[in-house]
């Protein structure tokens, strides 16, 4: 069963960036499509991105696109977001997950494995 663990959140002001990332052990890695997602208070989980599993496809939600990047090493069992331009209601707790069924790159149910989640907070 492989285990993720996210770091790289904090408090940044708007505009801001903030580089995450979600390391993995305890599995072969490079075998599943890998997502980000986020959670609010009082708000349902949220997809932000995923990426398969040779980087060769991203998926982003519109709120992130053009803002976010998502990327991978699997030489290293990592794999990050990049955020940029950020903004207030980006604030939330990032999670990275393993993706294990194939319904949709944006259910968090086709999703496992999660971490424990690093908070994001940008400041107004």
């Amino acid at each position: 069963q492989v285990q993720l663990v996210e770091s790289g959140g904090g408090l940044v002001q708007s505009g801001g960036s903030l580089r995450l990332s979600c390391a993995a052990s305890g599995g072969t890695f490079s075998s599943y499509t890998m997502g980000w997602f986020r959670q609010a208070p009082g708000k349902e989980r949220e997809f932000v991105a995923a990426i398969t599993r040779l980087s060769s496809n991203k998926y982003y939600a519109d709120a992130v696109k053009g803002r976010f990047t998502i990327s991978r090493d699997n030489a290293k069992n990592m794999v990050d977001l990049q955020m940029n331009s950020l903004k207030p209601e980006d604030t939330a707790v990032y999670y990275c997950a393993i993706r294990y069924n194939s319904n949709s790159y944006r259910n968090p149910t086709d999703y496992g494995s999660w971490g424990q989640g690093t908070q994001v907070t940008v400041s107004s």
